[in-house]
């Protein structure tokens, strides 16, 4: 019984959960019940996928370990170790309010796309084990208290609704790419792996579309969803984001540009099909250059000012 309910991963996972609640100070405990909750369900929820014997509709790794405790513990926590060590710069005057509530609104997005998919596996898991209802339990608890953090809290100034929006959209942006990453890549990782890439995804891409929101309504409206607090980024954040975003984006621009290119060919130049295969390397050279070098510093240059090109910049550096 004690094998099976504790290995190697899950007591490491289970001992640094441990140290993170240990040094949580008392202005963060909605927080540190928060992660215990989804410790919790996560486990159980694990303890169910790997000892059930039914069909699972998603195709993992062979011989793996579903993983799903660590990978839905990781991102969670180590947002919740830095508002640990945000809230202690902040007792020093160290750092702006609104960079903690800005991190504060970030974990109980990462909280909502954990739940999330942790809902959706339960109910994708045919079985009835008792771990599944367990985990359900603590996910119904986690998703209530997340609600009440959201409308009892203030973050960077968004208006209540606005916050509960971004933090449901957050749920199910993960839910929609981890079944499109397991579908697409199917036996090639474990459920807590796809996990952890989906809730990193997810929570970048939200950061991106945060900071593009923000100053499109201070160009365009007075919004009175959206203040005028400001968290400042570093430049070297700015540039890693974008560019990280436009590496992950570029794949779907160019499918389009491929499929309009084989159209193309395939209508006007039929006679010359020896020139698709070059055609094609250099659209994807030139392109991903155009990328690069064009789109993600416009990007970077809007929601940031920088003193030079991001380009030139990043060339400097």
């Amino acid at each position: 019984m004690t094998t099976s309910f504790f290995n190697g991963e899950r007591i490491i996972v289970l001992v640094f959960i441990s140290t993170i609640l240990y040094s949580l100070p008392l202005s963060l405990l909605s927080h540190g019940v928060s992660l215990s909750l989804l410790a919790l369900a996560s486990f159980f929820l694990e303890i169910s996928v790997d000892s059930s014997t039914s069909p699972f509709s998603l195709r993992t790794r062979p011989g793996a370990s579903s993983g799903i405790l660590l990978g839905a513990i990781t991102l969670p926590s180590l947002i919740l170790s830095k508002l640990i060590q945000s809230s202690r710069g902040f007792s020093l005057q160290q750092l702006q309010p609104q960079e903690i509530e800005y991190l504060t609104l970030q974990y109980w997005a990462t909280s909502a796309s954990v739940f999330s998919v942790l809902l959706f596996l339960a109910f994708t898991l045919r079985c009835s084990h008792r771990g599944v209802k367990l985990s359900l339990s603590f996910v119904f608890f986690q998703a209530v208290l997340c609600v009440a953090a959201l409308l009892t809290t203030s973050q960077i100034g968004l208006h209540p609704a606005l916050k509960l929006s971004w933090v449901f959209f957050h749920g199910l942006a993960s839910v929609k790419l981890i079944q499109h990453f397991m579908r697409t890549f199917p036996s090639c990782a474990s459920i807590g792996e796809a996990f952890l890439v989906t809730a990193g995804i997810v929570l970048y891409f939200g950061d991106m579309l945060l900071l593009t929101i923000e100053k499109l309504c201070g160009l365009l409206v007075s919004s009175e969803l959206v203040t005028a607090d400001e968290i400042k980024r570093s430049e070297i954040n700015i540039i890693i984001q974008g560019l990280v975003l436009g590496l992950l984006l570029y794949p779907v621009a160019l499918k389009y540009i491929l499929q309009i290119w084989e159209w193309f060919i395939n209508t006007t130049y039929s006679k010359q099909r020896r020139y698709y295969e070059i055609g094609r390397s250099l659209i994807f050279i030139a392109s991903l250059g155009f990328a690069l070098i064009v789109i993600v510093p416009l990007w970077m240059q809007f929601v940031q000012e920088f003193d030079m090109h991001p380009f030139f910049w990043m060339i400097g550096k």
